[in-house]
């Protein structure tokens, strides 16, 4: 979508445990903080067109599950870990330059 990175906010303003969604384009990303590192999804369950981000992000277990239906995926990698999602989501890079949190939607970058 873009070759553009996107500015997700600080690492002091993502703390471990914490996720935050941003835009690239149309294109939502739930950026999470496990245990120190960074990781970028979208923000879109693969079973059904429904916000991760209003699911629970478990920092314990690097997941998070979808509110509607009940999907987890693993953050790390966006693979589903349970039915009804059989799908991964969408997982995109993340860059930390000067304690800043970048990411983007690299799927039509060249």
């Amino acid at each position: 979508m873009s070759a553009n990175w996107v500015f997700v906010g600080t690492t002091a303003e993502l703390l471990p445990g914490e996720s935050r969604v941003v835009w690239d384009d149309d294109t939502p990303i739930l950026v999470v903080n496990y245990d120190g590192d960074y990781y970028a999804l979208q923000d879109k369950c693969s079973h059904e067109d429904f916000e991760l981000s209003a699911g629970h992000f478990d920092a314990d277990d690097a997941t998070v599950e979808c509110a509607l239906h009940g999907a987890k995926f693993d953050v790390r990698d966006g693979r589903p870990l349970c039915a009804p999602a059989y799908e991964p989501v969408a997982k995109f890079p993340v860059k930390i330059e000067d304690g800043m949190v970048w990411t983007r939607d690299d799927r039509d970058a060249d």
